[in-house]
C-alpha cells in the first residue's frame, strides 16, 4: 500500500493524434475511480452535442496488445512529495524521470534503499571472503598434506592445523553473512520495485494489458531484480575478487603458473560465459514472455471454464494453453543444453588451470626453483577455483532472463501516465462548470477516433443524460474523463475529483463491507451499512461474496458498486431508513459523478428509489449519467445524444 500526494493532477489536455487502427467502445474494467484535476482554463462553449462519428468495430475483435507504450500526452498527473512503502519501513520512494534501461533502474533501487550501495559493496566483499576462505582451504591443506608426509613432529603441523579449521569455519560464516546482507538488500529493492510498479499502475491505462501477463509482471518479472543482485552482481564480482587475489598469492612462487591461472580464468569467465549468452540468447529472452502468456491463456482457462464446457470448447482452449507450454518448454530445453555446455566448459577450464600447474611446477621442482610443498600448493590451489569459475556462467544466464524480465518492468515505468489521482477536491466556486469538454476527440489506444470534436458543460448540480446506440462511444467518452485512456485530441476541465461507476464493477473477493469501502477507505461500519441501505442492497456487510462475486446476483453485483458511490457522502447522522436518505449539505459543489448504467439488472420501483436517493445524497455534484433508461433520461437536466 503506498500514501500518495499530488498536486495540479489534471492540467488541460492537449494532446496530438494517435496512431489510426480499429476501435470501438470498449468496456473499461475498474468500477470506481476516485480522481481530481485542478481545472486550468475556463471555457465560453455553451454547445453539447458530437461531431462526425466514425463506424465501430465489435469489441471482441481488438488485438490484445503485449504493453501500449503510447507517446506521451499532457493532461496528466504531476506527483509531488515522496511516496512511501510500508511493505519496507525506512524505504523511500523518490521522483524520478524515465527509467528507460535495466541499468538505470538498478541505479534507482539502490538510491531508494538506505545504505544501498554500501550494503551491496559490504555483501560483495563478504562473499570474496567467502571464496578466498575456500581458496586458502584448498592451499593449507594441500601444504599440511604434503609437509605431514614427510613425518616431521606434529608441532611443525599444528599452525596449519589451526589454518585449516579457521578457514573451513570462517567459510561458512562469510557465506551465511553474505546470503543474509545480500538477500536483505535485494528484498528491500523487490520491495521498492513492486510498489513503484503498482504505483505506476495506479496512474496510467491498464488498456490493450492482458491480466495474466500483466500478473506475472508484478510478481515473477519483480522477483527478478533478486536475481540481479544475488545471483549476478554479487557472485561475479565477489568472483573476481577471488581470482585476483589467488593469482598475485600463486605469482610469488611461479610467475609462470600464476599467468596460466590467469589465463584459465578469463576463459571461463569471460569468453565462455560471453558464448554461451549468445548461444542462449534467444531461448533465455523468450522464456519471460512466454511464461506471461501461459498465465494469461491459464487465467483464461480457469475464469471462463464452466461457459468452455457448456459450449464444448474446452478442448480447444486448452490446445492453446498446451501450445504455448510446448513453446516455453523447448525454450527452457535449449537454454539448460547451452548452460550444460557452458558448465562443461567452465570444469575444462578449471582443469587447465592444474595440468598447467602441474607441468610448470614440476618443471620447477626439477630446476629446484620451489619445493615439493610448494608444487602441491600450485597443482591443488585451482581445484578450488572450480566454485568460482562456475558463478560467471550462471551469472550471465542469469542476467540474460533478468534483463528481459526487468525489461518488461521498465515498459510499465515508463508508460505514460493519464489524468488519475487521488488529491483533495479543488476549491471551486459553484459558477463554473464541474465539467468541460472543449473539442475533445476520443478513442482508445492505438486505433482510430471514436467521436471528434466533442464540446459539453455540466455545472454544479446539473445532470446530463448521456444516450446514443451501443458502440457509439458513451462509455470511450467517460473513460476518457475518468483519465482511464489520453485524449486524442481537445481538453477536458474539472474542478474537483470524479467518482466514475463502471457499467460492469469489479466485486473484489472479500466481505461486502469491505467491498463497500473501496469508494471510501475510512469509512465507517454505520456509513457502509447506511450506503448498502440506500442502494436497496439488503446483505450483511460481513458476508463474503465469493471470487468476482459468485454468491450475488448481477442486480446485487450493481447495487454494491452503487453503495460505492453512496458511502462518498454517507453520513452516520442518517435515520438508516433506505428511501429516507439524509441530504449532505456540504457535498462539495466541484465533484463529478458519471454513471455507467446505473439502473442496470434493477426493477423499475428499486431504480426510482435507487435515483431518488443518488440525487438527494449528492445535490452539489456534476452528473453524466450514461443510460438507455427513459425514465433516468426524464430525471436528468438535458439529454446529450450521440449521433
Amino acid at each position: 500500500m503506498t500514501n500518495r500526494h499530488t498536486e495540479d493532477a489534471r492540467p488541460t489536455t492537449s494532446t496530438t493524434p494517435s496512431s489510426t487502427g480499429a476501435a470501438s467502445e470498449r468496456p473499461v474494467e475498474a468500477e470506481l475511480h476516485d480522481t481530481q484535476y485542478p481545472s486550468t482554463r475556463r471555457g465560453n462553449t455553451n454547445r453539447v452535442g458530437a461531431g462526425p462519428m466514425t463506424n465501430s468495430t465489435d469489441a471482441g475483435s481488438r488485438p490484445q496488445t503485449e504493453m501500449h507504450q503510447g507517446e506521451q500526452h499532457t493532461g496528466q498527473v504531476k506527483r509531488t512529495g515522496q511516496v512511501m512503502s510500508h511493505a519496507s519501513p525506512g524505504v523511500e520512494l523518490a521522483e524520478t524521470g524515465p527509467v528507460r534501461t535495466p541499468r538505470n533502474l538498478l541505479r534507482i533501487l539502490l538510491a531508494d534503499v538506505r545504505h544501498g550501495r554500501w550494503l551491496l559493496v559490504l555483501s560483495t566483499l563478504l562473499a570474496a571472503c567467502a571464496s578466498g576462505a575456500s581458496v586458502a582451504l584448498m592451499g593449507v591443506s594441500a601444504w599440511l598434506l604434503s609437509r605431514a608426509a614427510e613425518m616431521p613432529p606434529v608441532l611443525y603441523l599444528e599452525a596449519a592445523a589451526v589454518g585449516v579449521r579457521f578457514f573451513g569455519i570462517s567459510r561458512g560464516v562469510f557465506r551465511y553473512a553474505e546470503r543474509l546482507v545480500g538477500h536483505d538488500l535485494a528484498l528491500r529493492m523487490q520491495g521498492v520495485l513492486r510498489m513503484r510498479s503498482y504505483d505506476k499502475l495506479s496512474g496510467t491505462t491498464l488498456v490493450g494489458r492482458r491480466r495474466g501477463d500483466l500478473l506475472v509482471r508484478v510478481t515473477a518479472d519483480v522477483e527478478a531484480i533478486l536475481d540481479v543482485v544475488v545471483r549476478v552482481l554479487v557472485p561475479a564480482c565477489a568472483a573476481s575478487l577471488a581470482i585476483i587475489g589467488t593469482t598475485a598469492l600463486l605469482a610469488r612462487f611461479s610467475p609462470v603458473s600464476a599467468a596460466w591461472l590467469l589465463g584459465s580464468a578469463l576463459l571461463a569467465g569471460v569468453v565462455i560465459p560471453w558464448l554461451t549468452q549468445v548461444a542462449s540468447r534467444r531461448a533465455d529472452g523468450s522464456t519471460v514472455p512466454l511464461r506471461g502468456e501461459l498465465a494469461n491463456r491459464t487465467r483464461e482457462l480457469a475464469h471462463a471454464a464452466p461457459d468452455l464446457v457448456a459450449l464444448n470448447a474446452a478442448d480447444h482452449q486448452m490446445e492453446r494453453v498446451l501450445e504455448v507450454d510446448a513453446k516455453l518448454r523447448d525454450a527452457e530445453r535449449r537454454a539448460a543444453w547451452v548452460r550444460g555446455l557452458g558448465t562443461a566448459g567452465q570444469i575444462l577450464a578449471a582443469g587447465v588451470a592444474v595440468v598447467s600447474a602441474l607441468l610448470v611446477g614440476g618443471q620447477a621442482v626439477a630446476d629446484g626453483r620451489i619445493g615439493g610443498r610448494i608444487l602441491a600448493v600450485l597443482v591443488l590451489t585451482p581445484l578450488a577455483l572450480h566454485e568460482v569459475f562456475g558463478s560467471f556462467n550462471a551469472a550471465a544466464q542469469t542476467f540474460t532472463r533478468a534483463r528481459t524480465a526487468l525489461n518488461r518492468i521498465v515498459e510499465i515505468l515508463d508508460a505514460p501516465t493519464v489524468g488519475v489521482g487521488d488529491s483533495p477536491t479543488a476549491e471551486s466556486t459553484g459558477q463554473s462548470p464541474s465539467l468541460e469538454l472543449t473539442d475533445l476527440t476520443v478513442g482508445w489506444p492505438d486505433g482510430r477516433p471514436v467521436q471528434r470534436h466533442l464540446d459539453l458543460q455540466i455545472h454544479p448540480g446539473e445532470s446530463v443524460a448521456l444516450v446514443g446506440p451501443s458502440g457509439i462511444g458513451k462509455t470511450t467518452i467517460a473513460a476518457t474523463i475518468m483519465g482511464l485512456i489520453p485524449p486524442m485530441s481537445g481538453q477536458v476541465h474539472t474542478t474537483g475529483r470524479v467518482r466514475y461507476l463502471a457499467q460492469n464493477a469489479h466485486v473484489f473477493t472479500t466481505s461486502i463491507a469491505e467491498n463497500v469501502r473501496i469508494g471510501a477507505r475510512q469509512a465507517t461500519d454505520e456509513e457502509v451499512v447506511t450506503a448498502l441501505q440506500r442502494a436497496g442492497l439488503d446483505l450483511p456487510p460481513d458476508r463474503l461474496v465469493g471470487e468476482d462475486g459468485a454468491t450475488i446476483s448481477g442486480g446485487e453485483a450493481q447495487r454494491l458498486a452503487l453503495a460505492r458511490v453512496l458511502v462518498t457522502h454517507a453520513t452516520s447522522a442518517g435515520d438508516g431508513e433506505a428511501h429516507e436518505p439524509t441530504p449532505v449539505p456540504n457535498t462539495p459543489p466541484g465533484d463529478v459523478l458519471i454513471l455507467d448504467e446505473p439502473t442496470e439488472h434493477l426493477d423499475v420501483e428499486t431504480s426510482e428509489a435507487l435515483m431518488d436517493d443518488l440525487w438527494a445524497t449528492t445535490p452539489g455534484a456534476a452528473k453524466l449519467v450514461i443510460t438507455h433508461d427513459p425514465l433516468v433520461m426524464e430525471r436528468c437536466d438535458r439529454v446529450w445524444e450521440l449521433g
